[in-house]
């Protein structure tokens, strides 16, 4: 008997030898973080309009700690696929249920082999598809409120949601990567436009952008989006928001339109964390420094050194331990 229980007891410590590491390396294990805007590229030509790594998981469970879940917003002509190879993992790695999704496919876009670009249906009608992922996402995890990390037009579309379609008690943190909350007025185009309306010839082009990108000529400065959203306020009072901006931004012109003065809306410029930081408008999406910023914004009771390295316009060396 007495070596039988010894046989047992040996056989236990040699299964809980064995088990206990795999326990622990099960919890360690991290999805990889890409640096670079190649990531999404890659991942496009893999699984055209795939989730990113860390996105979808429909069994997700919020924790106490990130009690919201992430809703990723991707900008114009982009999709979920190439948007945000950096930014799901990170923030699945943290902890956070991430959910993506790509919005405003037009029929000209769908028709492309390989490639679906988003966002270019008018940005009421994004805004829609936004309403009901939102609700998927809250049924799915049992919460109240989801925040929101946009980019781009994933910045200014989702006020639409926000202030016209009852997202104001749906939605808690509100990050925007390069925000456009007063337009822009890119190479002149919003002049350009405005001749063009002076001239009549304004139902033939909004009848070829209605084909091509309804959307865009939505974003230019002064445009009847704005005015809406502007006559109500863009900001609601319920909502907190965060915006990271770019000196070096080429299509948010200028960059400061993405800076905006309310109570409840916080700014962050790049540059003035990390000199070396010279990521424009698409950089942002790998950028260490706008991640730290990120991560501060979605958990502002655990705050975190935000990193400084260089920066390109096509991603980054990630500091030290990230």
């Amino acid at each position: 008997m007495r070596s039988f229980a010894a046989l047992v007891a040996a056989f236990t410590a040699f299964v809980a030898f064995v088990a206990l590491p795999a326990t622990a390396s099960a919890e360690e294990e991290k999805l990889p973080v890409p640096w670079s805007l190649l990531a999404g590229v890659t991942a496009q030509l893999a699984d055209p309009d795939s989730p990113p790594p860390g996105a979808n998981d429909w069994s997700c469970e919020p924790s106490a700690e990130h009690p919201n879940p992430v809703v990723l917003v991707h900008g114009l002509i982009a999709n979920q696929t190439v948007n945000w190879q950096t930014f799901s993992p990170l923030l699945a790695n943290e902890g956070y249920c991430v959910y993506s999704f790509t919005y405003g496919v037009n029929s000209l876009g769908g028709a492309l082999p390989g490639y679906q670009p988003g966002g270019l249906r008018r940005m009421e009608e994004s805004a829609e598809e936004l309403k009901v992922f939102v609700e998927r996402v809250l049924d799915s995890t049992g919460a109240a409120k989801v925040d929101l990390l946009g980019h781009s037009q994933g910045t200014i579309m989702p006020s639409y949601y926000v202030r016209f379609l009852g997202g104001e008690t749906k939605v808690d943190k509100y990050v925007s990567l390069t925000p456009i909350w007063e337009g822009t007025t890119l190479a002149g185009l919003p002049l350009i436009y405005q001749t063009a309306q002076a001239l009549g010839l304004n139902p033939v082009i909004d009848a070829v952008a209605d084909v091509v990108c309804a959307s865009c000529p939505q974003f230019f400065q002064g445009s009847d989006y704005y005015k809406k959203l502007h006559a109500i306020g863009t900001f609601a009072p319920e909502v907190t928001y965060t915006n990271i901006v770019t000196r070096y931004d080429e299509l948010v012109v200028p960059y400061t339109s993405g800076i905006a003065e309310a109570p409840n809306v916080t700014n962050h410029v790049l540059q003035d964390y990390c000199p070396s930081d010279f990521a424009e408008h698409g950089g942002v999406m790998a950028d260490p420094v706008a991640a730290g910023l990120v991560l501060n914004a979605l958990d502002p009771d655990s705050p975190r050194d935000v990193p400084c390295t260089v920066v390109t316009p096509l991603g980054a060396q990630p500091p030290p331990g990230w």
